[in-house]
């Protein structure tokens, strides 16, 4: 997906896990990844780098859809479509 359409994305749920540092972004997207339905869009919001890898390898091996980042003013915005 391209920024802009990133950026018109509603997601169904938000995470904020901003205040955490590695691996808090990933464990806080696993936890949250059971409270929504299949076909629902989730966003992380992390000012950790390494989740802009950790978190789309992740989508990856449990089947889920990565669909891209965008890099805020000192965080980023990462989603994902459960599978």
């Amino acid at each position: 997906m391209t920024i802009e359409e990133l950026k018109e994305l509603k997601a169904n749920k938000t995470v904020d896990a901003r205040g955490t540092a590695c691996p808090g972004p990933l464990l806080e997207a696993k936890k949250t990844i059971g409270t929504i339905q299949a076909g629902d869009i989730m966003e992380v919001l992390s000012a950790d780098e390494g989740s802009k890898v950790d978190i789309p390898k992740w989508c990856t091996k449990q089947g889920h859809e990565y669909l891209g980042t965008i890099e805020e003013s000192g965080y980023f915005k990462i989603f994902l479509k459960k599978k």
